[in-house]
């Protein structure tokens, strides 16, 4: 049965003792050394495994194509391929010798978590047990951190998903907002029996990001607060190791490279995970998430101990598998961790456990046939292939839906009479809607996340300083030299989620000139923009909280916002026109330009 936990902002915080489960468990080692005079050392090896950031990946399918996943350096993914690697570890090195955790974004990212979150959700009375709360019970992992994706839809979503797991979602940087507090259990402690010595006492610190506060603000602002990584780790560690935890292992829903997305906006790092490594002493191994990245083994010095942290971060969608060994030694009356290596084991060199593939074909399948629902017709082929550098009609059709929905909502209000316009990522470099039948797939693989709208007033002036912004996504190009379109975006690093078209203007982006001046000709309505006129902004909730650190967006005025997902009111906006043409939504907006000549 799923662990029963207390409801969210009851009054009973987890401290003290926290959660502790005593595992009988046998030795994975006991080589001795032997020497004249003395006993040998007591010895015992320790694996812990480690995913993240699933986002609802169970199968190695791709609901957005309808077909087996596939990229192009022929990764596999999903639970039940991981199940397989789990199994394979467990066998090699006795299962009562391994933890299995996760660094969390578990329950939101692909159709099927859409799905059971609103579609069927596992809120509704009697309701259905989460797909990922199945297989991870199935799989039988120990705990996990949350995530910041683990937040978006809503306090409720995210405490039954609780409920339905039999095994801890811990953040010890998730508080109570009124009694800063945690929020959900902070940390997880196991015992691992060894005959002739006492037991290995192995705690787990979870830790998730910061940024929830502003990705999440209108589900956790006023209940949940979330101080940074390491000043919480600070805290927590050393009442672990003075719980008597032999070894302590971080499961940290934060990347390493000690950079934020959103700027200033928050006093907390971002991707802290090697900063509480560097800083917090008394951690032996941190399971890093959050970022994305494939990282085997990172090895990090904490500068008050000159003892080095290990730190291993799996590649998303249960592609890759982080395996930590560990060496322990029995010395005067105490483990001692001798030495830790990280590796990671790739899901692509194994088959999808059947277990995991019966448990959850029925779940599956109900989802492929609601993605594959016709809702309408195409008159021609759109694509996302080059939608980075030229103004694409497939990223029109998203800033029309939104424009139209904003102006219906604002329709009979103060802000009726003001000029909507609306902004877009091309979130996809391989979206396409087909010549012909249009499918809900079709539709949520253009629009990837689960964004819902936000209307935000600017001046001309401040959207003019958005533009520049966005445009610092481009490299600065010369006028003469050769222009290389895979070169040509992602400056600095800048993922193309965080590069918005603006509709409703027109402008032209001067790749030839620095940042920050590189927005040339812009009007609006025929004319030069004027700096004082106030305009509307439709923009998805990911943005208007401050994601990817935009100015101005953050702190405008909010004058509507919902919940209903922007992927659908563009299914809505499909199946109420039937026809899906072109020429009621693509317009040339913007182009890139070098010195006034055209780039294409």
């Amino acid at each position: 049965m799923p662990l029963n936990r207390r409801k969210f902002l009851k009054k009973s915080a987890v401290t003290g003792a926290g959660v502790a489960l005593a595992g009988a468990a046998a030795p994975a080692a006991q080589a001795a050394e032997k020497k004249p005079g003395r006993h040998p050392k007591k010895r015992y090896a320790l694996t812990v495994m480690g995913t993240t950031d699933l986002h609802g990946h169970v199968f190695n399918w791709d609901y957005f194509k309808d077909a087996e996943y596939a990229d192009a350096k022929g990764n596999a993914m999903g639970l039940a391929r991981v199940s397989t690697l789990v199994n394979q570890i467990r066998q090699e090195k006795g299962r009562r010798n391994t933890l299995l955790l996760d660094a969390g974004d578990t329950i939101q990212g692909t159709p099927l978590t859409y799905y059971f979150a609103k579609v069927d959700p596992i809120t509704a009375k009697g309701g259905p047990v989460h797909p990922m709360a199945q297989a991870m019970n199935a799989i039988g992992y120990d705990a996990a951190a949350l995530g910041n994706h683990e937040f978006n839809y809503g306090i409720e979503t995210l405490r039954k998903f609780e409920d339905q797991c039999r095994f801890p979602l811990l953040g010890a940087n998730a508080l109570d907002a009124k009694t800063l507090k945690p929020a959900f259990p902070p940390y997880f402690i196991k015992k691992f029996q060894v005959p002739g010595a006492p037991p290995v006492k192995v705690a787990v610190l979870g830790l998730t990001n910061p940024g929830i506060a502003i990705w999440d603000k209108a589900y956790v602002q006023g209940k949940l607060t979330f101080p940074g990584l390491e000043e919480q780790a600070a805290k927590w560690v050393p009442k672990l190791r003075s719980m008597g935890a032999d070894v302590v292992v971080v499961s940290a829903h934060s990347g390493s490279s000690g950079t934020s997305s959103y700027g200033d906006q928050l006093p907390y790092v971002e991707n802290s995970a090697a900063l509480v490594a560097q800083q917090v002493p008394g951690i032996d191994a941190i399971l890093v998430g959050h970022a994305h990245v494939e990282i085997p083994e990172l090895k990090v010095t904490n500068t008050a101990t000159g003892k080095t942290v290990v730190l291993s971060e799996p590649l998303c969608f249960a592609e890759r598998l982080s395996v930590f060994d560990f060496e322990l030694v029995f010395e005067k009356g105490r483990w001692t961790v001798e030495s830790v290596a990280a590796s990671l084991r790739d899901a692509r060199t194994v088959a999808d456990d059947p277990k995991i593939t019966r448990l959850l074909k029925d779940e599956h399948a109900l989802v492929v046939e609601y993605v594959n629902q016709v809702v309408g017709t195409a008159t021609a082929k759109l694509t996302t292939v080059d939608a980075r550098y030229k103004d694409a009609p497939i990223i029109d059709l998203i800033t029309k839906v939104q424009e139209d929905v904003v102006k219906a909502a604002l329709a009979g209000t103060a802000y009726a009479s003001l000029p909507v316009i609306a902004q877009a990522s091309p979130f996809s470099r391989t979206s396409e809607i087909p010549a012909g039948e249009v499918t809900i797939r079709d539709l949520s693989g253009l629009y990837v996340y689960d964004n819902t709208l936000v209307a935000k007033l600017l001046t001309g002036a401040q959207v003019r300083a958005y533009l520049e912004y966005s445009a610092e996504y481009f490299v600065q190009t010369a006028a003469d030299a050769v222009v290389d379109t895979e070169k040509l975006t992602n400056a600095n690093g800048r993922p193309d989620y965080n590069y918005d078209y603006v509709s409703g203007l027109s402008y032209e982006i001067d790749i030839a000139q620095a940042a920050g001046a590189r927005i040339k000709n812009l009007t609006y309505n025929g004319a030069a923009l004027d700096d004082a006129q106030q305009f509307v902004l439709a923009v998805n909730n990911y943005r208007a909280n401050g994601g990817g650190a935009f100015p101005h967006v953050a702190s405008a005025t909010e004058v509507w916002s919902e919940s209903t997902e922007i992927r659908t009111r563009i299914a809505e906006w499909v199946t109420a026109k039937g026809v899906l043409d072109p020429a009621e939504f693509a317009s040339v907006d913007w182009k890139l330009t070098r010195n006034g000549t055209p780039v294409f």
